[in-house]
């Protein structure tokens, strides 16, 4: 399951350079020691405090859990800059690829939680492959999952919690689909272009 990213993810990206030379000083690390933890050269994390690389969703992760912090400030956000609570009548559907998806979480975080519905027969053949974590609990009817080599069949009330670069594919197993509760930590893109792969007549 993935999310590409969006231009205002980019934007947020940029604006993070400030946050970390601030952030990795205040955790009392050198740029030497923070880089050897976060495992780059110092020259490249010299480059993303001062904006002229752009890190990752996994340095930014990396990077929040060595200076003891979240993406979110990494990210400067204040508390007040989100809304905490999603009201049920705020979940708008999307639909993409086949599958409906309702954004559970506020935008802009580090993780990202969706309710999604999984149709019969709909991107069952479709591996991804990607950077992050991936958690998943199932609502309604069953889901055929395969991690690797490994299929599992899971009920109402299973969950799974895997690394996302293990090669994964989600399908329903009944003919009344699936519907799922969905974490991932990828920084947002707008609802509109959440896909889990590609549309009907698409090439992967």
């Amino acid at each position: 399951m993935s999310t590409p990213e969006s231009p205002s993810g980019a934007d947020d990206l940029t604006a993070v350079a400030p946050q970390l030379r601030a952030l990795r000083r205040r955790a009392g690390l050198t740029l030497e020691a923070a880089a050897r933890s976060a495992g780059l050269s110092p020259a490249h994390l010299s480059r993303l405090e001062t904006g002229q690389r752009q890190p990752s969703l996994p340095m930014l992760l990396a990077l929040a859990r060595i200076y003891g912090t979240t993406v979110a400030e990494l990210l400067d956000e204040s508390v007040a800059d989100r809304d905490a609570v999603v009201r049920a009548g705020d979940m708008e559907p999307t639909r993409a690829g086949g599958w409906t998806y309702w954004q559970a979480g506020a935008a802009g975080r580090g993780m990202q939680a969706l309710r999604v519905h999984v149709p019969y027969g709909s991107q069952g053949d479709i591996v991804r492959v990607h950077p992050g974590e991936e958690w998943l609990h199932v609502l309604r009817g069953r889901l055929r999952l395969r991690l690797g080599d490994t299929a599992h069949l899971l009920g109402p009330g299973d969950g799974a919690h895997f690394d996302s670069l293990t090669p994964h594919r989600l399908a329903a197993e009944d003919p009344d689909g699936v519907d799922l509760l969905f974490v991932h930590t990828l920084l947002q893109s707008p609802t509109a272009t959440l896909c889990l792969g590609p549309t009907p007549g698409e090439m992967p």
